[in-house]
């Protein structure tokens, strides 16, 4: 009995001692030599003296507190971090992203705070590695080429991304906007001036969307529109589809859905509901704004988005299953959509833009000379007499996990589902 109780003894003092180093620590009680936080460590890293010279230096080597971000004797992590590297930043910086913000900047998220800020010192503001839109540039590369190729440039742009946008998140905006639209707009533009106005051809556009016209970042067109113009507002003929400047709603629409656009395009409009299968956006309340603007875009056919990301919309799946497959069928990858489907409808199952798959994936793939294996409207699928061969027979034209887009991971595995004499 007495000898457990000792041995209890033994091991409360053991765990006491091992215990002590973290709490002395936690008080700062270490008997450190002066300066040992910091500028003990200048001695061996005598480069950080020309960088202590730049004019802004992170808080806590400033205050020579080295510690607050690395371990003095050992660590797992590189550069003797003393705790995982994507967390260090946010035991001081916890409060970059707030509660339920509307747009988050990825990179945030990801915490990779040095991707912008030099943890140590900058000749930048906010310790930024890079000044103005030339920081944003290095990620977003396809952007910057655009802003800086084009013809007609946004100043605002051009000086500083965050003159309208806030690099960590927005609490209540979409794209990080540090207002919304047009009070962002209106900050610059004053709506109220005659020039404004008649350029504007008396609508009350201070009230609208001034995207759904105008390019944000720079555009090759006059006035900053968009590359691509719809007719009627390129000729200022907004009276085509909105009631006149000064009625009681000057911008509410002459008709809803697709009919407001049949006044123009009668016969595609027309055609297209003679058909056996109707895409169903073009049909629904909002008709052909679901796909297309109005106004102006960026993407060829008046598109709202890149046809890849406006079809992902409702096809999330199939984009999706694209992305986890081991082959990746061009089309599908790259978004084009519409050379297999026709977006507004057609008579074909699945709205191929034709009647047969055969001639559909032909129009790409030589399929004759593919296999020597039996295809076409004359071979009946064993599987299904109602059905033939044909190349979604094998092939899933979205993708599989599979090589080829295959149903199944080996060619062995694939035969035997109409050849069910071979399965062992």
């Amino acid at each position: 009995m007495k000898l457990r109780y000792f041995s209890t003894k033994i091991t409360i003092l053991v765990l006491t001692l091992l215990l002590l180093p973290a709490v002395a620590g936690a008080k700062g009680v270490f008997k450190l030599k002066i300066g040992a936080e910091g500028k003990l460590c200048l001695e061996c890293h005598e480069d950080f003296k020309k960088i202590l010279k730049k004019p802004y230096v992170h808080t806590p080597l400033a205050k020579g507190k080295c510690i607050g971000c690395h371990n003095p004797h050992t660590s797992s992590h590189d550069q003797l971090m003393a705790t995982e590297p994507n967390n260090i930043c946010y035991q001081c910086h916890n409060l970059m992203i707030p509660t339920d913000a509307v747009s988050s900047h990825q990179v945030v998220i990801d915490r990779q705070c040095t991707a912008c800020h030099d943890p140590h010192a900058s000749t930048n503001r906010m310790n930024l590695v890079r000044a103005g839109s030339e920081l944003c540039y290095g990620c977003h590369q396809e952007l910057g080429n655009k802003i800086n190729d084009s013809k007609f440039q946004h100043s605002p742009v051009k000086k500083d991304c965050l003159k309208c946008h806030n690099p960590h998140a927005s609490q209540k905006h979409k794209a990080l906007l540090v207002k919304g639209v047009p009070e962002l707009c209106k900050t610059c533009h004053k709506t109220d001036r005659k020039t404004f106005k008649n350029l504007h051809m008396n609508y009350p556009v201070d009230q609208a969307d001034c995207t759904s016209c105008h390019d944000t970042h720079g555009s090759n067109m006059a006035a900053m529109l968009y590359d691509n113009v719809h007719q009627p507002v390129a000729k200022k003929m907004c009276k085509q589809c909105h009631a006149t400047p000064d009625a009681s709603e000057p911008l509410k629409l002459k008709q809803s859905g697709y009919k407001l656009c049949q006044g123009c395009h009668y016969d595609m409009i027309t055609d297209t509901l003679n058909l056996k299968r109707i895409h169903w956006p073009v049909v629904d309340k909002r008709g052909c704004l679901n796909c297309h603007t109005p106004h102006a875009s960026a993407s060829s056919g008046l598109l709202l988005k890149p046809q890849k990301i406006l079809c992902a919309e409702c096809h999330a799946d199939t984009v999706a299953r694209q992305e986890r497959s081991s082959t990746k069928h061009p089309p599908v990858d790259e978004g084009n959509c519409s050379a297999c489907h026709a977006p507004h409808g057609s008579d074909n199952q699945f709205i191929m833009n034709q009647a047969s798959i055969m001639d559909v994936c032909a129009s790409c793939h030589d399929w004759q000379g593919h296999s020597s294996h039996p295809i076409g409207d004359q071979v009946i699928d064993p599987r299904n007499q109602n059905i033939t061969l044909q190349c979604l027979s094998c092939h899933r034209s979205h993708g599989t996990e599979h090589k080829h887009f295959l149903y199944y991971a080996t060619t062995n595995e694939l035969c035997i589902q109409c050849h069910t004499g071979f399965r062992r």
